[in-house]
Formats: structure tokens, C-alpha cells, sequence
């Protein structure tokens, strides 16, 4: 079993380290994590694994652009070395949920191998924000304090230039090539368990909510520092942080659902089977858009997930499944 969040805390408050805790209800995104937090750096953070099964954490402040083709041509691993990591790799290295992952993940003894890139942006922040192993908590922390975390574990920080796209050639090796973990990962076969890829039946098309109240102030932080544990003060006004952009062209994802749908329906209605199905032709239909559509959904869905990654890859899954609920109610 990995660290828990309170352990993760009494880890800093024994490593002499400050910071300040924000307590609010379960997050999934940075926009929704902005409404409770005070101002300083916010981060997002991907967990992705190459080819070799090899796993990395890419943390990096909410507007940074990071192309993921670039990060692992500069890896040394081409164009396309890089892809997200199966859900179940969160639990069986990370060991922290969906939506958990940040720098703190790696203190456990089964993301030994897993290389941490950190954004080079965090240093021109006074504070910034992770959460601490459960994203219904955020703390900040300067980088020094990032910093010692990190060395106290055994890991050397490593900060990157995320958006420099420099040349990678045969004079010009990859210049994040010794970040490339040494070592490969078999994860466990897990039988009957969903792939995080594969695109549910239509009964089971939920979107993911997120309740949070949009006039919601900025929660009062506790700070915990080194010599007095448990003072108390309030969190700095809130800094509305902008979405960097669109992730991926939904409206196009939409439009092919609905193409391939029409060309099915249109080819099964007529005469023979309204004769045939009589009052139970949308039953007969509907089991036929499950039957001719699951494959193309399937390719569709992991086309748009690829696409979603580069900007947050639960962002980008959650609007799948939101397009195509609404596709299908």
C-alpha cells in the first residue's frame, strides 16, 4: 500500500519543509482546482510510457505548452515514443487514483524506475500548487521545498525547458536522453479489467461531474511551518487561470460519430424491416448501431485521446465521454 496523504504531510512537516494546505472537494482539472487555491503556480501532470515500457511524469505549470512528439524526440526515443500510461499503472506503480498524479508520486518504492521531468517554470514561482497524493487537497510549496522532498527520497530534480523544440540529429544528439529510465516495467496482467481505452457500451455512457460552484471564494489555507505546526492563514485572493486552448477538435469527433450513424441508419430502415421489426425496430436498430459501431468508436476514441493528451489527458476523455452521452440519450 503507498503513502497516504497524511503521511505524506507529517513526511515535510519532519523534513522541516512549509507549505500551506487548501482543502476542498475532489478536482479533475485545473480550472476546477483554481477556485479554491490562492494565487502562485499551477500544475498539470501527465504520466506517459514509451515503447520499451519505460514510465515518466511530466509535471509542468498549467500553461505550458507541452508537444509531446518534440518531448520524445528530445528523449531520443522519435516522433512517436511517447504515449499515456494505462490507468492500471497508477495503481500498480504511482499507487495513487486518477486525477493524483504530481511530483509526490514518485516517493513510493514502486515508482523507483518511473523518471520525473519537472518544468523549468516552476522556479520563476514564488509558490506552486500539488496535490499531495489526493485531489480533494492541494498544498503549496516553493521550489526549494519541492527540492528537498525530492532529495530526501533519493531523487536528483530535474528541470526542463518543456517548450524549447531544439534540433535532434546526427551531430545533435537528444539533449534529455540521460532522463530515459534504465530500466522497463512489466506490469501484472489484470483479466477482466477494462482497458482505459476502450469505449463503453451506450448504457454505460456517463459524463464525469464535477460539481463546483462557480461563486465558490478562495478557501483559507492552513500553513504548516517547521516550528509551528498547525497556524493558520488565510489563502491570497484567487487568480483566475485561463484554459491554454482547446485540446482537440471535439466538434470533428462529433461530426464522424454522427456520419458513420446516419450511413447506418439510413441503410436499415425500409420497408423489409419495418415489416419486420414492426414496434420493435428501435430495439433492432439500436443493437445494430452497437454492433457495426463499436469498432470505429474504439479507434475514434483513442484518435481523440492521443490528440487530448498533449493538454491533459483526463480533460480529454472526459469529453469523449461527454459527446457521446449526449450522442446516444
Amino acid at each position: 500500500m503507498g503513502l497516504s496523504k497524511e503521511q505524506l504531510l507529517h513526511q515535510l512537516q519532519e523534513l522541516q519543509i512549509e507549505f500551506s494546505k487548501y482543502e476542498h472537494p475532489v478536482v479533475l482539472t485545473v480550472e476546477a482546482q483554481a477556485k479554491y487555491v490562492g494565487s502562485g503556480g499551477l500544475s498539470k501532470n501527465l504520466f506517459l510510457k514509451d515503447k520499451k515500457n519505460r514510465f515518466y511524469i511530466v509535471s509542468a505549470l498549467a500553461e505550458t505548452k507541452v508537444d509531446l512528439k518534440v518531448l520524445s524526440q528530445r528523449l531520443g526515443l522519435g516522433k512517436g515514443g511517447l504515449r499515456m500510461a494505462p490507468e492500471e499503472a497508477l495503481g500498480e506503480l504511482l499507487q495513487v487514483p486518477l486525477g493524483c498524479v504530481t511530483p509526490f508520486a514518485v516517493v513510493n518504492e514502486s515508482a523507483r524506475d518511473v523518471s520525473l521531468l519537472l518544468d523549468q517554470g516552476f522556479k520563476t514561482q514564488e509558490h506552486c500548487f500539488f496535490h499531495p497524493l489526493s485531489n480533494d487537497m492541494s498544498i503549496s510549496l516553493n521550489v526549494r521545498g519541492l527540492d528537498k522532498f525530492l532529495k530526501s527520497i533519493g531523487r536528483d530534480p530535474s528541470y526542463v525547458d518543456l517548450e524549447a523544440n531544439p534540433a535532434v540529429g546526427k551531430d545533435q544528439p537528444p539533449d534529455l536522453a540521460a532522463l530515459v529510465p534504465s530500466s522497463s516495467i512489466i506490469l501484472p496482467d489484470q483479466p477482466g479489467k477494462q482497458s482505459s481505452t476502450e469505449v463503453p457500451k451506450n448504457e454505460n455512457l456517463v459524463s464525469v461531474a464535477v460539481s463546483v460552484d462557480t461563486k465558490t471564494k478562495t478557501v483559507p489555507a492552513k500553513v504548516v511551518k517547521p516550528s509551528v505546526a498547525g497556524n493558520n492563514s488565510k489563502g491570497t485572493p484567487e487568480k483566475t487561470v485561463q484554459p491554454s486552448g482547446s485540446f482537440a477538435d471535439a466538434g470533428k469527433l462529433v461530426e464522424e460519430i454522427l456520419h458513420k450513424t446516419s450511413k447506418i441508419l439510413l441503410s436499415e430502415i425500409n420497408e423489409e424491416t419495418i415489416k419486420m421489426h414492426g414496434e420493435q425496430l428501435g430495439t433492432a436498430l439500436s443493437d445494430k448501431l452497437q454492433k457495426n459501431l463499436t469498432s470505429d468508436l474504439k479507434n475514434l476514441a483513442m484518435t481523440f485521446k492521443n490528440t487530448a493528451y498533449t493538454e491533459g489527458f483526463q480533460d480529454g476523455l472526459q469529453s469523449v465521454k461527454i459527446k457521446l452521452n449526449d450522442l446516444f440519450q
